[in-house]
């Protein structure tokens, strides 16, 4: 079968359950495995359940207008492309020289009681060193070079909804 003759709603129901298992893996690493999260992997979670959530509602609703399909399309390839974003900073931080890493700061749940919302995501976003950590490795890839592979599967996927018709 070819998943590019997949009617719409299929197509996103699978982009929805990618997301899901993935966002259940990350939930078992932490909670069975003990590999605790940085920030930038918080910020990649909360990217994967935005793309997700995006491409469930556009498989449940599954609209006939090509437009509003489109426009599912765009939002799903959005959030994806901020994924890409923020794994690909990551994969960044994990391939400066040891001397470059930025120090490690504190951790985010002090951070979201202690600034405001806008200085939280700047702050995290700019890495700290507990990201450039590479604590788990498959097949030679540490877990953010997996997350912006999948981001970029992600943001494909959601690109062929927007040029699709069926």
């Amino acid at each position: 079968m070819n998943p590019l003759q997949w009617s719409f709603r299929t197509r996103c129901l699978l982009g929805f359950a990618i997301c899901l298992a993935l966002l259940g893996f990350a939930l078992y690493s932490q909670l069975h495995t003990g590999l605790e999260p940085c920030p930038l992997c918080v910020f990649q979670r909360i990217a994967f359940a935005a793309v997700g959530l995006i491409l469930l509602f556009a498989g449940l609703h599954a609209p006939k207008a090509a437009v509003v399909r489109a426009s599912y399309g765009l939002f799903a390839l959005l959030a994806a492309v901020l994924g890409i974003a923020i794994a690909g900073r990551q994969v960044w931080l994990q391939h400066l020289p040891p001397e470059q890493v930025p120090m490690c700061g504190p951790g985010l749940n002090y951070l979201v009681e202690a600034m405001p919302l806008t200085s939280v995501i700047r702050k995290v976003l700019t890495g700290s060193g507990e990201c450039a950590r590479v604590d788990w490795t498959f097949l030679g890839f540490s877990m953010a070079e997996w997350s912006l592979l999948w981001f970029i599967f992600l943001a494909a996927w959601a690109g062929l909804l927007l040029v699709r018709r069926r």
